[in-house]
């Protein structure tokens, strides 16, 4: 019984410890994350004139692209840490180049799969992004702001069942003469990426083989996509 009652504070103590230790971990990521340079990516993503194809389109966003987040921490004292979240423009350019391109287009209610209750489309688009970079001055010596993304994409039917998937890449830069402010370049970087990225999805969507079939099990008569 003496035994118990020595182990017992003992082993308060060390849980002590670890949550002091924890606290401190805590506390240390958040002052980072507080000295971080943040960026919510905002821009206009104008709808691209072109003749829309006679197809009714559906798109489903994951969450992990509604709430994109792209966080590079400091490494060095000289360095800066970056949050650039980029989830709401990224909807809102996709919506715009996808009604755009199409002469029906749907936000999907809910994830494409079997049995679910869904609006009745063609074929639902999801989007992904499977990788940012960036580069800034500090880390190139040279004096621009640099994004690169790179895509994936899902073409399926209202069921859920593939139809084709395919990579694509985009990249945006700007001058920082331009600009007043270190995240006003990231910014503008990043909305030249994602202008990039509608600019290629339009013009290589029917250049896709799997597209290229299923387009033309859809509209054997269609001519390739020009903006």
């Amino acid at each position: 019984m003496s035994d118990l009652m020595i182990s017992v504070p003992s082993a308060n103590r060390a849980v002590n410890a670890l949550l002091k230790l924890a606290g401190c971990v805590f506390a240390l990521a958040f002052l980072s994350a507080c000295g971080a340079n943040k960026v919510v990516v905002e821009g206009k993503f104008p709808s691209p004139l072109m003749t829309k194809l006679p197809l009714n389109i559906g798109v489903w966003y994951p969450d992990e692209l509604r709430n994109h987040e792209f966080t590079d921490m400091a490494k060095t004292p000289r360095e800066s840490s970056w949050i650039v979240k980029s989830g709401e423009a990224q909807v809102q350019m996709w919506d715009a180049v996808l009604g755009g391109m199409f002469q029906g287009f749907e936000n999907m209610r809910v994830a494409p799969e079997p049995g679910v209750l869904n609006q009745v489309v063609d074929a639902v688009i999801i989007p992904h992004v499977d990788e940012l970079q960036y580069a800034i001055p500090t880390q190139t010596h040279v004096n621009v702001y640099e994004i690169w993304m790179r895509y994936r994409f899902e073409l399926v039917t209202q069921d859920g069942e593939p139809i084709a998937e395919w990579m694509m890449t985009a990249y945006g830069k700007t001058p920082t003469a331009f600009l007043r402010s270190n995240t006003a370049a990231v910014n503008l970087a990043a909305v030249m990426a994602l202008r990039d990225a509608g600019a290629n999805f339009i013009t290589s969507f029917s250049r896709v083989p799997e597209l290229r079939e299923w387009l033309d099990g859809k509209m054997p008569a269609a001519q390739e996509i020009s903006p």
